[in-house]
């Protein structure tokens, strides 16, 4: 089994990275406490998608939880959370990851009990037909089941009346051709209607394999009496063993992509999307969390302070910016809510502030704040093992390699106001910009 030791900031002690043969990768970091963080994440989510099967990762993160041929549905559930677990899951574009937080116990007894159940869900779901309900035509409205199924179809349908999704999903959808980002990854209720327990199954071995998984343990503990129990645990049964995935990467657009669309809203939303550098590329990513800080995160960034607090005429309700990072490539977005009758005015002042990015270049007194805010956050993250546990599972599926973390507090101290300069003009165009508006139908 292949050790690497990575020096993790602001922890006393390096990380542990181990592969197995199979593939399987173990991280093992030390955090003194009580609590105690055990997760997989899995390197796939709507990136192994297409659209006969869109959703279908997040339909099998629900369906994960309804039992084992050890413990049967909610078992799981009760015997953690009367232990004082916090006990989830979550799906994105590049992974879906399962955790537990919990303390030790007396003589490790929890922690023990969490590694168990986790390595049992993780490695024998059953899937069962009476909890996953069977397929059905979704245009009869005769049919109330309320299984699984039903329930992701509900969620589905309560997010279609969520203003701010409705104009992601439009910005989104439009910054991609062919790649799979392009799609919403909760998918739509007439493919989860339609997914039989053979294709949740097929789906489950073959991306649920050694290769794909990372499972991470914080916390203060043996790691050798660790590390054995979970190399023992984590066998990977009947699996489909497939090679990764490579997608072309999408180029930005060339001209500015306007897409319009009214909804039953009483205000108006906008989204401006670009297309950014991959998760790996470490020193761009960094550049564009601080421009996002300064242009449109918090009360004291220019769009706040210019669109909202500064402004004599009420416009915006809110703006702000975003940045999600993803292996193929970042998303940087602008959003704001605005009134309706103002709608020209607003796009034209979100667009005149992009521009001051330009014309009124970042100052030093800008960048070493959101420096000192990156970093708090940094420092602040090293204190939970949920946290450091989330960090990892990051870098680990979404980046590559755990290695990185090493040189990002280096790499941000490095950042000059010509690097966040050369940043704006390669990434953050108006040529390069799909905008979303999503207007009153009245």
């Amino acid at each position: 089994m292949k050790k690497t030791l990575i020096k993790y900031p602001f922890l006393t002690q390096d990380a542990e990275v181990y592969e197995n043969d199979n593939g399987h990768k173990i991280v093992l970091a030390h955090k003194e406490g009580e609590m105690v963080s055990v997760s997989s994440w899995v390197k796939t989510g709507s990136i192994n998608e297409d659209d006969e099967n869109n959703g279908i990762s997040h339909f099998l993160e629900h369906l994960m939880f309804k039992g084992t041929h050890r413990h049967k549905v909610g078992e799981f559930d009760r015997m953690l959370e009367s232990k004082g677990a916090i006990v989830n899951a979550a799906t994105w574009k590049d992974y879906t990851f399962f955790y537990i937080t919990l303390p030790k116990g007396e003589n490790n007894k929890y922690f023990d009990l969490a590694i168990d159940l986790h390595a049992d869900m993780m490695m024998d779901p059953v899937f069962p037909a009476e909890e996953l309900g069977a397929p059905f035509d979704i245009n009869d409205k005769t049919v109330t089941d309320k299984r699984e199924r039903h329930v992701v179809i509900e969620e589905i349908r309560m997010r279609k009346d969520q203003p701010w999704t409705q104009v992601y999903n439009i910005c989104n959808y439009n910054m991609y051709t062919k790649h799979p980002y392009k799609r919403d990854v909760i998918g739509t209720p007439e493919i989860i209607s339609r997914l039989t327990k053979e294709d949740v199954d097929n789906y489950y071995r073959t991306f649920y394999t050694p290769k794909n998984v990372t499972t991470i343990v914080v916390g203060d503990f043996d790691h050798e009496e660790v590390l054995n129990k979970i190399v023992s645990k984590f066998t990977f049964p009947n699996r489909h063993e497939s090679e990764p995935r490579v997608y072309e990467l999408d180029k930005p657009v060339q001209a500015t992509k306007y897409i319009e669309t009214k909804s039953n809203v009483q205000t108006s939303y906008a989204m401006f999307g670009w297309l950014g550098p991959r998760a790996c590329e470490l020193k761009d990513s960094i550049c564009l969390d601080l421009i996002s800080i300064i242009f449109g995160d918090g009360v004291s960034s220019r769009l706040q302070q210019n669109l909202i607090e500064k402004m004599q005429d009420k416009i915006f309700n809110v703006v702000s910016t975003e940045h999600y990072q993803f292996r193929d490539g970042n998303n940087f977005f602008i959003q704001a809510n605005f009134k309706p009758e103002a709608k020209d005015k607003a796009i034209e002042l979100l667009k005149k502030e992009l521009q001051n990015l330009t014309d009124a270049p970042i100052t030093g007194e800008e960048l070493l704040k959101s420096k000192k805010r990156i970093k708090s956050r940094f420092a602040s993250d090293a204190e939970t093992v949920s946290e450091i546990g989330e960090n990892i599972g990051y870098y680990e599926t979404v980046c590559g390699s755990l290695k990185l973390i090493e040189d990002y507090l280096r790499d941000l101290e490095s950042i000059t106001l010509e690097d966040l300069n050369n940043t704006i003009h390669k990434y953050l165009s108006i040529d390069n910009a799909v905008i979303s508006v999503l207007v009153p139908e009245k």
